[in-house]
This record gives C-alpha cells, structure tokens and sequence, in this order.
C-alpha cells in the first residue's frame, strides 16, 4: 500500500470530477429513463395542488439550490474529517462509490415516489405502498430520527457561531438579502438572472463589510451572543421559516446559501489546482482495527456510519419527502435536483477528507484528541507529534489544541492550502473565520428545511386524529404544529441533553435511508420494473446489513461498557422500529412477485396492484 502514500491531491480531484460527470451522464439518465421513466407530461404536485405557499411550481435551478442547500448540511464536511482518522483511502473510496450507487440512486427514487404520491412524507408513501400499520411506525420513526438531527445539527451549528460575532453577523444578513430576492423572483417577471446578482453581490459585500464591522467593539460586542441567546435564535428561526410562505424566506435564502457553499469549495478547488497539495495522511492508518482516538470503532463498518452525508444519507429522503417534491415543476428535472444535488454534495465531501488529509497527521490528531487524552496519545504514538500547528495558531490567535467535532480541523485545512499561495499567510485568520461561518450557514440551511418537513409530518401524524389538521392551509394547525415540532428539537439543544445522544445519529440516519431506498423499492416492484428495482434493493439492503451491524458493534462496545443505559435503549427502539418497516416490506415484495395480474394506474402504466396516490 505504500505507492498510495504521497498521493497529489490535485490527481483524487480530478478523478472524483470524472467519475461523477460520467455517472451522471450515463448512470443517472439510465436511472431515469430505464428505471423511474420520468414523463415530462406527468402533472407535478406543484401544478396540480398549487396553493401559493407549500405547493409552488419553481425554477429548476432555484429549485436545485434549494435542495442542495437543504441535503447539506454538517454531514459532508464533519464526517469525511473525522474519517480520515482510518486515512484518506477507505473515506475516498466510500464517497465515490456510495454517492454513485447509494446516494444519489436514493434522492432519486424517493422523490420520484413523492412527486406520484402527491408530495407527501415518506411515512405516507409507507403506508400506501405496504400497509397503515408499517405507515405508522415508519412516522414515528422518522420524527424520532428528524429531531434528533435537528438538534444534533442545531449544537454543531451553536458551536461554530458561539462568540463568533462576524460569522453570526453574515448568517444574519442573509435573512434579510433572502427576503428582498424571494419578492423579486415573485412578482417581476423574468427575474430570477437579476435576483441571483443581486442576491450574490449584497451577499459579498455583508462578508467583506461584516468583517470590518467586527473590527470595531461595539458593534463586536452587539453580535457577541452566548449560548443561550443563540439556541433560542435557531429555534425561533426554524419556527419562521416552517410557518412563512416557501418562496418568500426559506427557498430564496438556501438558493443564497448554495452560492457561498458552491463558491467556497470551487475556491478550495482552485486552491489545491495552483498549490497541488501532498495528502500527507497515509491511504490506511494504523486506526483501521478500531481504537482511534477520534473513532472508537474499526474502519468497517463504521466508516459508512461516519461519512453519511456526501455518501447517502437518510436525512436526504426527509427533504425529497418534503419541500422538493412540493416545488417541482417537471418530472425530469428529478435527474438534475435528486441526482445532480447529490453528486455536488459527493464532491464538497470528498474536498473536506482532502482539506483535512493535507495536513500533517500529527496536527490532525493535535487538533481532533480532547485535551485530557492527548499526552497519553502521544505517548503511545510519539510519531505523531504536532508539526505545523503552533505556526497555525500563532497566524490564528486561537488555541487549536483538543478543538474536536471537524469543524476546526476543515478550517485550519483550508487554511493550510491557502497558506501556500503567495501574500495568503497574512491573511490566515480570516480564512479561518471565513471557514467556520461557512459550516454554520451550511447547517442552518439544513434547520430551516428540516423544520419544515417535520411541521408536514406532525400534520399528517395529526390529521389521522384531528382531520382538519389534513388541511394544509388551515393556519391554527399550521401554527400550533410548527411550534410543537420546533419546541420538541428547540428544548433538548436549549438543555443541552442532545449532546449525550449525538452518537445515535449516524446509526438512526443511515438507518432512514435503507427505510428509503426499501420502501421505494416496494412501489418500484408494484410498478412492474422488474430487475431494475434492484438498483434501489441493493444499496437499501446494503446499508440496512451494515448499520445494524454498526448499531451492535456501538451498544455492544460503547454504550453497554460505559454504562450508557439510556442511549443503550434508544438505539435499540430505532434498530427495532426499523427491522418491523424492513419485515413488512420484505414480505409484500413476495406478495408483488407472486402477484400475475396487471392493472393500469392514474399515469396510464401498467401495474401489478393500484394504490392510493
């Protein structure tokens, strides 16, 4: 394994470019053609149910801004920095692959199975293509899920923002830039050009002009918030962006968002182009049999739980479930948002493991071991000793020691390429600052979609009791399940105590998007598609085999040992909730493959059984 020690960054760049080009041009038009049949003629939710407010037809690309704001959030940049623990190569490979064949296989299909079904959330899907009963829990399951990563998201968020006044100011004033962009695209014509512009030129000049507010103390100390303040401000803006129109603040920041994500890593990109970087981090490490300091567990299966977002992700099936579906104007532009949005995210990925894996190991462990652990690390691996860090926190000003989660060690990664170009080392604190503020946007932008969705879920978990909570425009069950929701996620981050149960994350997500990709498959076999459901089967019993078996491995050999009893228990109520949805899947694939007769649906296709739309 030697010769794939040294590796040119700039080479894995340029190989991740050509593999996802190719299999968007020819794996994801054969998904689309052979596997869903995407009809241009079929009329989308967002024509047929067009309301103004949730149902809104959109632009394809403002649309596609949207979504990949929404599907990336931290998963894409912390997992693939914390993976490099094992080395570049198992990361790399994952990404790759698991975006092609996983990933963007699973946006596709589950917002295909959206838009026939009206809109609606998985667990309606669920319920209609398996049974009520499999609906039901598959609901319950996905709230569970959809809180804990709220709040999950919410924490990483706090962190990059606390006492950060000038990335706090920027996230602020994209609100109101969004606003100005959402009633331009709305009521003038022809628009979308203009507002773009303008939306990117005020986004620019609020960060060039935000840092040199920050400059001076009173206006530093007006955006110095402390914890508190700022997990009341998250939730607060969760509960707006679910309650107000799509198009007038959530759509149009997430399309602003998705300029500064974009734009951030083709700068990285340009970066590692003139600089061309030596990933310093082996292709394995001596990490990949488990006791790492960043990651407990060994290189299998933990590195599909670690790096899920940018690979697949089940927090993706909750957006295509959500708002996407509800905005789509055309059944072939699934190809381009579902498939599109994941290959892009696959890539920001496969940018952090590279901004992480160029610097030296010892300073990546520096950086990613607590405190408290750090002398009895190096003690046993005194190779890996920090080489460039005190040069970093000089340039920096902070302390960068025992700084864990990723957020710092992307940072001081992008910075360290930017360090290489000329007259950039003088400028290195502002790399650094301008990289943790644009984690928390990439996160936010997360929360408000993922606020949204949970309000459709809580509404139709509502409905089933109260019908007129069915009614999505009636405002009283609009507002009182927005709060609900928000109040659910907005008081374990205002606690704190979701900060124990992190961990179950990775299990629970990976957990929803085998949930995803097997419940799709049940409709693609009721479709009559035949083999080519397999495309969806396969990555769905894939990551179901490997995230229980991660979820044994973790209550085995984490939370058991350290008498974690409680995360012991939710764990397993997700594993078990799970395993029932997988059980009655699995059978009524028996039952459609011994079904003979043929029916035709609402979309003129031939059919093994008629469902519900």
């Amino acid at each position: 394994m030697d010769y794939l020690n040294g590796v040119n960054a700039l080479t894995l760049v340029f190989v991740a470019l050509l593999l996802f080009a190719i299999a968007y041009r020819v794996y994801g038009i054969f998904m689309a053609n052979k596997v869903l049949r995407l009809n241009a003629r079929n009329e989308t939710p967002a024509v047929e149910f067009a309301d103004g407010h949730d149902y809104v037809k959109t632009n394809k690309n403002v649309l596609f801004g949207h979504h990949f704001a929404a599907i990336a959030a931290a998963g894409p940049l912390v997992g693939p920095v914390l993976a490099a623990q094992f080395g570049y190569l198992p990361g790399a490979l994952w990404i790759l692959i698991g975006c092609v064949l996983g990933g963007g296989v699973h946006d596709m299909v589950v917002l295909f199975a959206s838009v026939r079904h009206k809109g609606e959330s998985l667990a309606s899907i669920a319920r209609k293509e398996i049974g009520k009963t499999i609906g039901t829990i598959t609901g319950i399951a996905v709230l569970f899920i959809l809180i804990l990563t709220l709040a999950g998201l919410s924490l990483a968020c706090i962190s990059a923002m606390h006492e950060a006044s000038w990335s706090l100011f920027t996230v602020i004033i994209t609100m109101p830039i969004a606003i100005i962009m959402g009633l331009i695209m709305r009521y003038r014509k022809n628009s979308i050009t203009f507002a773009s512009i303008l939306g990117g030129v005020l986004l620019i000049a609020g960060i060039l002009g935000g840092h040199d507010l920050m400059q001076q103390e009173a206006i530093r100390n007006l955006f110095h918030w402390n914890i508190n303040t700022i997990s009341i401000a998250i939730a607060a803006y969760g509960f707006v962006a679910s309650v107000l129109p799509i198009w007038l603040l959530l759509v149009p920041r997430d399309y602003l968002s998705t300029y500064l994500k974009i734009g951030t890593i083709l700068m990285l990109a340009v970066g590692i182009f003139f600089v061309h970087p030596t990933l310093q981090m082996p292709a394995l490490t001596n990490f990949i049999q488990g006791g790492g300091p960043v990651i407990g567990g060994p290189v299998l299966p933990f590195i599909f739980i670690v790096i899920a977002c940018g690979a697949i992700s089940g927090f993706h099936a909750i957006i295509a479930t959500g708002t996407t579906p509800k905005m789509l104007a055309n059944e072939k532009e699934i190809l381009f948002v579902g498939y599109g949005a994941m290959l892009v995210e696959g890539f920001v990925a496969l940018m952090a493991l590279i901004a992480a894996c160029t610097l030296m190991p010892g300073d990546y462990f520096a950086i990613n071991t607590p405190v408290a652990a750090y002398d009895s690390f190096l003690a046993a691996h005194p190779h890996l000793h920090a080489v460039d860090l005190p040069h970093f926190v000089e340039r920096i000003g902070i302390d960068l020691h025992g700084r864990t989660g990723g957020a710092v060690s992307l940072a001081v990664g992008m910075a360290h390429i930017f360090d290489k170009i000329p007259f950039m080392d003088d400028v290195m604190a502002y790399w650094y600052n301008f990289a943790i503020m644009f984690e928390a946007v990439f996160i936010l932008t997360a929360i408000d979609a993922g606020t949204r969705v949970g309000r459709f879920f809580l509404q139709e978990m509502l409905g089933n009791v109260i019908p007129a909570f069915r009614n999505k425009n009636w405002v009283p069950g609009i507002l009182l399940s927005s709060f609900l929701f928000t109040f659910s996620w907005g008081y374990l981050v205002y606690t704190g105590n979701v900060s124990s149960i992190w961990p179950l994350f990775g299990i629970s997500n990976q957990l929803l998007a085998a949930c995803g990709l097997i419940v799709c498959t049940t409709m693609l076999i009721r479709m009559n598609r035949g083999k080519y459901a397999l495309c969806a089967a396969i990555p769905g019993i894939f990551m179901a085999v490997i995230t229980f078996w991660a979820g044994y491995l973790q209550v085995k050999d984490i939370y058991l040992p350290q008498g974690q009893y409680l995360l012991s228990s939710l764990a397993i109520v997700a594993m078990v909730l799970m395993c029932m949805v997988f059980i009655g899947a699995f059978r009524k694939w028996y039952q459609l493959y011994t079904t003979k007769t043929i029916a035709t649906d609402y979309y003129g296709e031939s059919v093994k059984e008629l469902v519900e739309r």
